[in-house]
């Protein structure tokens, strides 16, 4: 049996609220937007059910530590096809035994996201510490990210308080949605790319009268979408990575 989700994690957590519905026996997950039909297998498109899901989030916040809760959620910022499965799996795991089990480094899927988990707080530490903001003509603080992992939600609290006093925009190009505080508290913003999207109407950004901002927008969301070539310059600062370079001011090569 394959179960077929939506890929967010409300999607994800009825899954599992499905299977103890249904226990269908052997069951993988997979993404709607990555799955394949098999044959000889039989799917079940699981259809996303916030009470649902919410029912196995407060069964899980009882079986499961702080920590394990954050590496779940971690785990599922990797956005890894793979990972989603070990989470199903995960999941069921825990419901099926007793409270700890989560400490059975011998379970596969124990083991798996604590791997995913370590690899997107790495990244978390590294954006933490690399990104840089430039300061547009109207007084805001910009910056952009393509992060390998979903790790937005996770630096917005650092940001909050390291730049509390000065408005800042931080946007996900690979993504596309970015975090926008407006001094007080912090938002999800989204920004309409389409060929159509003239830089005078800039459509679903926030703060549509800010062309200067939007223009720095566009063209770094472009820019995104191009293999530039670049010196190929020896790396001598080793602990950061020359894939980082392009956050820090003094290190951009032009």
């Amino acid at each position: 049996m394959i179960y077929i989700f939506d890929g967010s994690l409300t999607g994800l957590l009825t899954a599992v609220f499905e299977w103890f519905e249904r226990k269908p026996g052997s069951t993988s997950l997979k993404s709607m937007m990555l799955y394949q039909p098999e044959a000889f297998r039989e799917n079940l498109i699981v259809a996303t059910d916030q009470e649902k899901a919410d029912r196995v989030w407060v069964g899980l916040q009882k079986k499961l530590k702080k920590d394990w809760l954050r590496k779940f959620y971690c785990t599922y910022l990797s956005e890894i096809p793979e990972a989603y499965d070990h989470l199903f799996q995960f999941t069921i795991y825990i419901f099926q035994n007793e409270t700890g089990a989560a400490s059975n480094y011998g379970n596969d899927h124990v083991m798996a996201l604590s791997k995913y988990a370590k690899s997107v707080e790495r990244e978390k530490h590294r954006m933490e510490a690399f990104i840089r903001f430039q300061k547009t003509g109207d007084g805001m603080f910009y910056t952009s990210v393509d992060p390998d992992f979903n790790v937005l939600p996770l630096i917005s609290n650092h940001f909050k308080n390291r730049y509390a006093d000065q408005e800042w925009i931080i946007y996900d190009l690979k993504r596309k949605y970015g975090l926008h505080y407006n001094l007080k508290t912090v938002e999800e913003i989204t920004i309409d790319f389409a060929s159509e999207v003239n830089q005078k109407n800039p459509g679903l950004l926030l703060m549509d009268e800010k062309e200067e901002l939007y223009s720095l927008l566009w063209k770094d969301y472009f820019k995104s979408a191009n293999i530039v070539a670049r010196k190929n310059t020896k790396l001598h600062v080793k602990h950061v990575p020359k894939r980082y370079w392009k956050y820090l001011t003094e290190k951009q090569l032009g």
